[in-house]
């Protein structure tokens, strides 16, 4: 079978899905959505740095789109500094019976527990008038802390504590509304970012630990969060902006899953824009990787080293997050109607992709 697909932007991500739908045999790019005048009207093949289907060329028109009815949209359009416009366009496409895979807002991977019941259910009401499903998901959060932890706690014999982990180097993200704006690098002290603003980590990670809780059956208590920062010692240079003296250069935060005051569920992110920064840090294997703790009987250590084939972890994590959704879709158009979750889907493989 072949599902007529719409990518819906063309972003960092957008693009490596755009990609992954043109290589994916059991797909067919039915459309391409892009948000800006200097893209629209453009081919499908340029935007996506690959063959594409001769003369389809990517368009602003959203209801010429919808009016197409595809079997599923791969929403990759930036959603964390638009929630309400984000959560709008997830709600039209489900209404309109069209099942979508999403990079986004993050706290729909598992929104109970996380956000309040106002947020979540006209998204829900949204998959049951369409009769559609809505899966958000990629790597962090994503597979990286719920496949990999999960498949790690179904060998063992008592579980005392589970810590997910991203250790990164940042260096080489090219994308300076989320370094910046979002994460807050080049911050003086006392300027609190987007991403540390009081209920934000709890609102954006709070899913992947309350998505563990459920699956492994652990009533928590509380969800907490706490953060550390180091300056940059000495200006220098990333994605084309100057970080100051004295501004933030490297941030690590936790949130936690606590019972009877123990962390028994911990996502962590340790984020470098150097290298040498905090050394008293959790390292990375290689200049980047996803890192899963567990903690009791067996003890094990899982780290995932990560390397696009241009040698450079953040081109791996992107494309990874795109192939998670863009894999996923046969999954999620067989689905029942519904906000999904990882543990709502059967192992997603790349079928059809081995090179022959």
């Amino acid at each position: 079978m072949t599902y007529r697909v719409v990518q819906w932007s063309t972003g960092h991500v957008g693009t490596w899905a755009l990609r992954g739908i043109l290589a994916n045999p059991a797909l067919e790019l039915a459309g391409v959505w892009v948000s800006s005048a200097a893209k629209a009207g453009r081919s499908v093949a340029e935007l996506a740095g690959v063959d594409g289907p001769p003369g389809m060329r990517a368009t602003s028109d959203a209801d010429a789109l919808i009016a197409a009815r595809p079997d599923c949209v791969v929403y990759t359009a930036m959603a964390d500094n638009r929630l309400p416009e984000a959560i709008d366009d997830l709600c039209r496409l489900l209404r309109a019976g069209i099942n979508v895979v999403a990079s986004g807002p993050v706290f729909l991977s598992f929104p109970d527990g996380t956000v309040p019941a106002e947020v979540v259910e006209p998204v829900r009401r949204a998959a049951a008038e369409g009769g559609a499903s809505l899966w958000v998901n990629g790597i962090d959060p994503g597979w990286a802390n719920d496949v990999l932890p999960l498949l790690l706690t179904g060998t063992c014999y008592r579980i005392d504590q589970v810590r997910c982990s991203e250790i990164m180097d940042y260096s080489t993200y090219e994308n300076p509304l989320v370094l910046f704006d979002i994460m807050g690098f080049g911050s003086p002290p006392g300027q609190t970012p987007l991403l540390l603003q009081p209920g934000v980590l709890t609102l954006a990670w709070g899913s992947v630990v309350r998505q563990l809780a459920a699956a492994l059956d652990v009533p928590l208590d509380a969800v907490v969060d706490q953060h550390e920062r180091v300056d940059a010692p000495e200006p220098f240079t990333v994605a084309g902006r100057t970080v100051a003296a004295g501004t933030m250069a490297a941030l690590r935060f936790t949130v936690s899953g606590l019972v009877g005051g123990r962390p028994v569920l911990v996502l962590e992110h340790v984020t470098r824009l150097r290298p040498d920064l905090a050394p008293d840090w959790p390292q990375p294997n290689g200049t980047g990787c996803y890192r899963v703790e567990v903690t009791g009987e067996p003890n094990y250590v899982l780290d995932l080293r990560l390397v696009g084939s241009d040698g450079d972890h953040n081109t791996a994590g992107v494309a990874a997050t795109a192939m998670r959704l863009v894999n996923a879709v046969p999954a999620v158009v067989a689905a029942p109607p519904g906000l999904l979750t990882a543990t709502d889907l059967p192992l997603v493989t790349g079928r059809g992709l081995v090179a022959t």
